[in-house]
């Protein structure tokens, strides 16, 4: 039987890596903390109709189940700590003014996003709920890049998209349910042939089949407004909002490698508005190579959904900090502190107490000293356990 052995997808992370993301996770909250986010801590699981209100099929298909034995409820294992912030903001806050949360955490996917991804990876995020100005998407952007930089991902790649683009496009179709959803996934696969089959015979097919390839600099932006003529007045002030997002980044991070995609539809179905998602760019570690780090945007209306009055605005994102550590995480140099030459020569054997307790307490006094100015020291057990091999220094005793 292998008893010992993990699901699929499920990896321990072992010394130094450990260490290294615990080191990374409190970088992060000392960023958030230095720009005025309040740290949070939702609860592992929850109520699954708790957890899923207002968020698309994808995050229910990615959620755990189990039945409560208490109350007989499902409950579900958190895929995504969006929507417990918002949950926070609109129940235990009380929805009132602006709210800067932030988190870190461990969540659980049902399935990995993609072929090698880990089903538990550890997310670090953000959030800003009242306020409806693009200069909170600014601001939540601005933040991102600075936590990147904090991790060592100086140079990110951050791709803007804007789901209102879709959804625009999409109400005069009027296909059916099981058809829109197989739209949605052709346009997040970028796949041209699927595209054009489930939209062939409706109106602005020839845009549909365009959409995919409008990505690129910011030129892509005139590019989108000849090749989307004749669609709804919506798909063009999403383009305005896109633009003046650009320029509000583009002041706060000169140096940002920002792109566009208008097909970009990140998240888990309750963004409704700009979204953003950055990616290393190719100088950066082989395990973020290519992926996404960080995903987020707008999602305006979350308090509505789980019953609060009116139409709560909202931005975040959030980071997989797993996936930024770089794989060449060292274990930290100690001192090793052997027993005391009395308790070591009489180890085993009859000793002058009093002796071995005065020897004892000095090798006790100088390891917290060393510890108290922040070094790390590892003592001795038994006379002949061996020193790790990181410990590059001895603790050396006074005629001995």
């Amino acid at each position: 039987m292998l008893n010992w052995r993990l699901p699929d997808g499920v990896e321990d992370l072992l010394p130094p890596d450990a260490a290294a993301l615990e080191a990374l996770r409190r970088r992060v909250l000392d960023v958030f903390r230095a720009w005025g986010f309040e740290y949070i801590e939702p609860p592992l699981i929850e109520y699954l109709d708790a957890l899923l209100v207002g968020s698309g099929s994808d995050l229910d298909l990615q959620t755990l189940k189990v039945v409560d034995q208490r109350s007989g409820r499902l409950l579900g294992v958190r895929a995504d700590i969006t929507s417990q912030a918002a949950r926070i903001d609109a129940h235990a806050l009380g929805a009132r003014g602006v709210q800067r949360l932030c988190y870190a955490g461990t969540v659980v996917h049902a399935m990995p996003s993609e072929v090698l991804d880990s089903r538990i990876p550890f997310k670090a995020g953000a959030e800003i709920f009242g306020a409806s100005d693009l200069s909170a998407d600014a601001e939540v952007i601005a933040l991102l890049v600075e936590v990147l930089a904090a991790a060592g991902i100086t140079q990110p790649v951050l791709v803007l998209g804007h789901v209102g683009i879709y959804q625009q496009l999409v109400q005069p179709l009027g296909l059916a349910p099981a058809a829109e959803r197989a739209l949605f996934a052709a346009v997040q696969s970028k796949s041209q042939t699927d595209i054009a089959a489930i939209v062939s015979d409706r109106p602005g097919a020839a845009q549909w089949v365009l959409l995919p390839t409008l990505m690129g600099r910011r030129d892509v932006l005139s590019r989108a407004r000849d090749c989307l003529q004749g669609a709804p007045a919506g798909v063009f002030a999403a383009l305005q909002s896109l633009e003046r997002l650009a320029d509000m980044v583009q002041a706060r991070v000169p140096d940002l490698d920002l792109r566009f995609d208008l097909a970009e539809l990140a998240g888990y179905g309750y963004h409704t508005g700009p979204v953003f998602t950055a990616y290393q760019d190719e100088r950066g570690n082989a395990r973020a190579r290519g992926s996404a780090i960080a995903r987020g945007g707008r999602f305006d209306g979350a308090g509505a959904a789980l019953g609060q009055p009116g139409d709560r605005s909202a931005t975040g994102f959030d980071v997989s900090l797993k996936l930024m550590l770089d794989g060449a995480a060292q274990a930290l140099p100690a001192i090793w502190a052997p027993l005391s030459p009395v308790s070591a020569a009489s180890a085993g054997a009859s000793r002058d107490g009093s002796a071995e307790a005065l020897h004892d307490a000095e090798r006790s006094a100088r390891i917290r000293a060393l510890r108290a100015a922040g070094e790390i020291v590892v003592a001795a057990l038994a006379a002949d356990e061996a020193p790790p091999s990181r410990c590059d220094r001895i603790l050396l005793w006074s005629g001995g």
